[in-house]
């Protein structure tokens, strides 16, 4: 018996910024139904699971990410009826839905915080983090906002500052407060009971706070030696947090269908990073690996950090890799027009689950956003700078009509769209069968219909120049290999050790497939293959 086959281990995950997909009803901000009425094309893609961002009810200070209600839907996005026909209809076609759980922080908005701000002696007061200033009137000690400035908000009525590791219109929750814990884990079931698949948890690595509050180291900045860099040794990352994990995977557990647990953790240690698998592999189903996220597109920068990563797992973790989301450039304006299509040739022929963002499989490229026109909260606190997340959250590109498809004629889009949308979008690619989009649906064709890229084994070949990155993915019956060009010159490979020839199942460049002899290879300039030994 092989083992059982389960999801979320081999799928490919499909991420929606809800704000940016599909607007059903001319208001220029994407909905729930906009995204029903694009399922056929998420289904014909080849995509197996959706992430769909927040879409609770929330002030919108960060997008949804400041939630006023847990279990209820943003009329901007639609109503729970409308999200129950999202879900039935993406079953329907085969895809999993998974949402975003905000567990960190909830809006100031929230009736949770709006009664624990009453009073000091609200029944709700010690939900929050609330702490004394020091005797100068100071805050608490040096903890800093991941978006800018002191993490702790003075309170006037109550004389006292509450923790904000994000926005001050989102406070942290207290997650030592057993209370919180209970009130969370209803939300968690309320969602898995009407079938959700599972959750990407935001921030989950910050759920608990060292319980001294103590000041956080300050280092020095190696990016720029004139300033010092602030090292959160005691807002993030506590060991306690890892009991926390484990009640969630109980919950999820206790469900049928594999329901999966995803955490948004940003560490660049493997170590660190797998630690979150838990020891017995009893915590999140997948950390979130950005490692290879911030690496230079540089061949050796690449395959170390895919060797590092491997290399820490825990035997039975299933590993996965992510290049773009809603908080990094995308992956054309990253690395380049000339390498996207290699980027995504790696991403769904390395061994583990890949997640895609929206549009990548379009090449879309950052957008620039006129200052008039600014709405991420970070490129407002911080304008010049290039830490805006707008550029990558631009509405996807349907067609050439006015508005791109995405929301009606004379409609203004609540972000400006790509420029060259007339011309890169959805219909003009899938007429066009070099096109990006094509390439997308051929390569997740290929990782669906065979195994070896979902369960075979991985492994690095060595014989290539500093600039080549080779493996062969291999299981009984089934040997490729794939090669990716880094530099912007022609070369030649023997490869002929591995197997005298092979047969182009796919290129970054050139549609044409053949059998080659890989004494021989030659790969153009940027270019990735993936090839069947024979």
């Amino acid at each position: 018996m092989g083992e059982r086959f389960i999801w979320w281990k081999h799928g490919v995950f499909y991420q929606i910024y809800p704000r940016s997909f599909m607007d059903s009803n001319g208001d220029g901000v994407g909905d729930l139904q906009g995204i029903i009425q694009r399922i056929d094309y998420l289904a014909d893609l080849g995509v197996d699971a959706l992430w769909i961002s927040p879409i609770y009810p929330s002030p919108m200070a960060d997008f949804g990410y400041d939630v006023s209600d847990y279990m209820d839907i943003h009329p901007l996005f639609g109503d729970m009826a409308t999200f129950d026909r999202l879900l039935t209809s993406a079953h329907e076609h085969g895809l999993h839905v998974v949402l975003d759980f905000v567990p960190n922080h909830t809006s100031d908005e929230h009736p949770w915080f709006v009664e624990s701000r009453a009073s000091r002696q609200s029944a709700r007061r010690s939900w929050y983090i609330w702490r004394d200033a020091k005797p100068d009137g100071s805050p608490p000690n040096n903890w800093e906002s991941f978006f800018g400035g002191s993490a702790w908000q003075w309170d006037e009525a109550t004389s006292q500052y509450y923790l904000h590791l994000f926005l001050e219109k989102q406070p942290d929750l207290n997650w030592r407060n057993p209370q919180v814990v209970k009130a969370m884990h209803k939300v968690l079931r309320f969602w898995l009971d009407k079938g959700v698949d599972g959750f990407r948890m935001d921030v989950v690595t910050f759920l608990i706070k060292h319980a001294s509050f103590p000041d956080n180291p300050i280092l020095p900045n190696p990016a720029n030696p004139d300033r010092t860099i602030q090292e959160h040794r005691y807002d993030i990352n506590q060991p306690e947090i890892h009991a926390h994990l484990r009640q969630f995977r109980h919950i999820f557990d206790s469900y049928p269908g594999d329901r999966v647990t995803i955490g948004e953790t940003w560490f660049m240690n493997p170590k660190e990073l797998v630690s979150y698998y838990g020891k017995s592999l009893d915590e999140l189903h997948l950390p979130f690996n950005f490692i290879t996220l911030r690496q230079p597109w540089q061949a050796q920068a690449i395959r170390q950090a895919i060797h590092s990563y491997y290399a820490a797992l825990p035997p039975g973790a299933a590993p996965n890799f992510v290049f773009g989301n809603h908080d990094v450039h995308r992956l054309a304006t990253r690395y380049g027009v000339e390498n996207h299509r290699s980027v995504a040739l790696l991403l769904l022929t390395l061994r583990g689950a890949p997640t895609i963002y929206y549009g990548d499989e379009l090449g879309m490229q950052d957008i620039q956003v006129p200052a008039d026109r600014l709405q991420d909260p970070v490129a407002r606190r911080k304008p010049g700078t290039d830490e805006g997340r707008d550029p990558e959250r631009a509405p996807m590109i349907w067609d050439s009509s006015p508005n791109a498809g995405f929301t009606p004629a004379g409609v203004q889009p609540w972000l400006p769209l790509p420029e060259n949308y007339p011309k890169i979008n959805v219909l003009s690619q899938r007429a066009d069968p070099t096109s990006t989009l094509n390439f997308y649906k051929r390569l997740l064709r290929l990782r669906r219909e065979l195994p070896v890229l979902q369960r075979g084994d991985f492994d690095f070949v060595d014989q290539v120049p500093d600039h080549v990155l080779a493996y062969t993915r291999r299981m009984v019956g089934q040997h490729l290999l794939v090669v990716i060009n880094f530099s912007g010159a022609t070369i030649k490979l023997d490869l002929s050790s591995l197997e005298e020839r092979a047969e182009v199942l796919l290129s970054t460049q050139d549609l044409e497939v053949g059998t080659i002899e890989l004494a021989d290879l030659t790969l153009q300039p940027y270019e990735g293959l993936m090839l069947k030994l024979l």
